[in-house]
């Protein structure tokens, strides 16, 4: 059984697509770009425009190719670019809003068992407000913590966190509501 490289092959790719080698771009495209669309749709809720930031992303990822130290994962480097990009899509086509109120509860929410599919959790994440959903995915997907999400969209830490409790409770009492209806107690 011969033992591959995967890491070794990654750096080859990187190294072809940073020299604009058409054929490696199209590879790196290819293996992340399903991800990385995931990614995008978090955040903006029509897949058709998630997909044109996510293209409009990967030609940063392309053009900034030589830019990246190899000190974290490439993944984990596009991805911020897809986020950045994301968030930049937001706030230049729709009005974001962050309550400037610092009120929130160091509050455990409940863990609450539902049979909900991924597609109605996104559902339910895409009825947020754009300014809760934002931080709900940067904080709860994304692993940001608040410190660099207020550095990253301009707000202070407290607001972050206020943010991501009202999101939070939103989506508790979004999920309770639905939790309700299929019951049949609503």
């Amino acid at each position: 059984m011969k033992v591959i490289n995967l890491h070794q092959e990654e750096k080859n790719l990187i190294a072809l697509a940073t020299e604009n080698n058409r054929h490696a771009q199209q590879q790196m495209y290819s293996k992340f770009s399903p991800k990385m669309l995931s990614v995008c749709r978090q955040y903006i809720k029509d897949i058709h425009q998630a997909e044109d930031v996510m293209i409009t992303a990967f030609m940063k990822v392309f053009v900034n190719l030589k830019n990246f130290e190899s000190k974290g994962s490439f993944e984990g480097w596009i991805r911020r670019i897809m986020v950045n990009e994301s968030i930049s899509f937001i706030r230049a086509h729709k009005k974001v809003s962050f309550l400037e109120d610092e009120y929130y509860k160091e509050e455990g929410f409940n863990n609450i068992e539902s049979n909900l599919s991924v597609e109605d959790i996104q559902s339910l994440i895409d009825n947020l407000p754009e300014g809760y959903k934002m931080i709900f995915n940067m904080y709860a997907i994304e692993g940001y913590k608040h410190k660099e999400i207020a550095e990253m969209l301009g707000i202070n830490e407290g607001t972050s966190k206020s943010q991501l409790w009202h999101a939070r409770k939103m989506l508790q009492d979004l999920i309770n509501k639905r939790k309700n209806y299929d019951n049949g107690t609503e």
